[in-house]
């Protein structure tokens, strides 16, 4: 916006032959964008374009089509019927399928809860020792975010073997009536699978509090030992609260995965012994690919990405409160 001086500038003269007083009358006047500013702006657009345009073929069109396949019964080959909300009705009704939101409640334990708790007792441990070596702990700790989950899948399930390390460490220390079948056991299946979980994020966790503690004022720690304060409630009252947007991440992130749960649960059990260890996408792979049921594929699709995107959002609303 430009300022320009209009109107007319009116002379006084003072009585007694002094200087001359000018007032003018200043009025804004809108001008509009220059040509060059027009053309970075288009130039910018032109820039995102090829981005924008892959964004919705990869993402925003599949989606879509699969909310459109969710009001249809189809097999993938014939022609589809339409069922309205039938597909999220018996999402909800099925046992078998209302059974994958119990086990993903129990997995939010292993994956979210436990990871979270030990990272940040963990971080609080590390940051406040300074022994030598400390930094090998958090490279081993860290590495199960290096490795693939196919990987770790694979290595946990010759672990969980009758005849694997776990059993045989268990019968060399005469605890051989402990020994099982880990993931063919419908009671200590879910739990197994949840602990892969909990050993592939913990390391995530635990490098992410360790990051946000070092950005805590020391200055915060000093006055809490000036109160009287002990490590216990240093912990509760500096450390914790200056790590609220690391654990908002973290919560988000270890949820999220924790509702998406496939590769390990689908390599390590695939969703059995029976339907104790399915989770909804394992269901989602089930009815798209094993028993062709696409629309009802899609609507646990379309359910588990409006879940997942609610609590994202429920997260960062609360974390952003003061």
């Amino acid at each position: 916006m430009s300022v320009t001086h209009v109107g007319a500038v009116a002379s006084a003269h003072a009585d007694d032959g002094g200087p001359s007083a000018t007032t003018a009358i200043v009025l804004p006047r809108r001008r509009r964008g220059s040509p060059a500013r027009r053309r970075r702006r288009l130039s910018g657009l032109l820039f995102a374009a090829p981005g924008l345009l892959l964004y919705a073929v990869v993402v925003l069109w599949p989606t879509l089509q699969s909310l459109q396949f969710s009001f249809y019964k189809w097999d993938g080959v014939s022609t589809a019927a339409w069922v309205g909300l039938d597909n999220y009705i018996r999402f909800f009704t099925d046992p078998v399928l209302r059974a994958t939101l119990g086990n993903v409640l129990v997995l939010l334990i292993f994956f979210s809860l436990l990871p979270i708790a030990l990272g940040l007792l963990s971080a609080a441990l590390l940051t406040t020792s300074k022994r030598p070596g400390m930094a090998v702990f958090r490279w081993i700790f860290f590495l199960p975010q290096v490795l693939t989950s196919v990987v770790i899948a694979l290595l946990f399930k010759r672990m969980y073997a009758p005849e694997g390390p776990i059993n045989e460490a268990l019968r060399s220390v005469g605890l051989g009536f402990l020994t099982k079948n880990w993931l063919g056991d419908f009671t200590w299946a879910l739990p197994a699978v949840g602990l892969i979980g909990t050993w592939v994020t913990f390391g995530f966790c635990m490098v992410l509090f360790i990051a946000g503690t070092s950005s805590i004022s020391t200055d915060l720690y000093e006055a809490a030992r000036m109160d009287g304060a002990g490590p216990i409630r240093e912990f509760f009252t500096v450390t914790l609260p200056g790590l609220r947007g690391q654990i908002a991440v973290a919560l988000t992130l270890t949820i999220t995965s924790a509702l998406r749960a496939f590769d390990l649960v689908w390599i390590t059990t695939r969703g059995g012994p029976g339907t104790s260890t399915q989770t909804p996408a394992v269901a989602l792979y089930k009815s798209a690919f094993v028993n062709p049921d696409v629309g009802q594929a899609a609507a646990i699709g379309v359910v588990m990405a409006v879940l997942c995107l609610a609590i994202a959002l429920a997260i960062t609303r609360v974390s952003e409160k003061e």
